[in-house]
């Protein structure tokens, strides 16, 4: 239940090509507070119900539990959100052993792309791609829970 993952920008889109699947993201939150959020969200045509933990102080490790839900119910469940519904296309793309997750934000998150990438442990070595930028695995402002009360655009 330890989701270990490490935040980057996206310097551009050479990834598009490299990528293996795509999928449209469409998630708000039942609750945002940073010491647990609680997410609902649809994925190609797939409903999810995440419960995430508060990130320890590198912000790479916290608590993650994701459990498939019917489509049907997400569609009822996301107008019970906060306000500020997070849409995005998630690309993937292998590089080497590892896959990194692209997200290609829409909406008022518009213009802002970063790249995750889950690990075993906070040490683990991983290739980096070209298109990979700055790290911002600890910085909040880059969380989806907190994009979706201030967008990008607002920035």
């Amino acid at each position: 239940m330890l989701e270990i993952e490490r935040k980057f920008l996206v310097l551009s889109h050479d990834f598009i090509k490299a990528s293996f699947t795509h999928n449209r993201i469409v998630q708000g939150y039942l609750n945002s507070n940073p010491e647990r959020t609680v997410r609902i969200r649809i994925k190609g045509n797939k409903g999810f119900l995440t419960i995430k933990g508060k990130g320890n102080e590198s912000g790479t490790t916290r608590l993650e539990w994701e459990t498939e839900i019917p489509l049907e119910d997400a569609e009822k469940l996301l107008p019970l959100c906060e306000n500020g519904v997070i849409d995005k296309v998630r690309y993937e793309i292998k590089v080497g052993k590892h896959v990194f997750e692209v997200d290609v934000f829409s909406g008022e998150n518009a213009g802002l792309i970063m790249a995750e990438i889950e690990l075993e442990s906070e040490d683990e070595v991983f290739e980096k791609p070209i298109w990979i930028g700055k790290e911002v695995t600890n910085d909040v402002k880059y969380y989806n829970a907190y994009l979706s009360h201030h967008p990008f655009r607002s920035w």
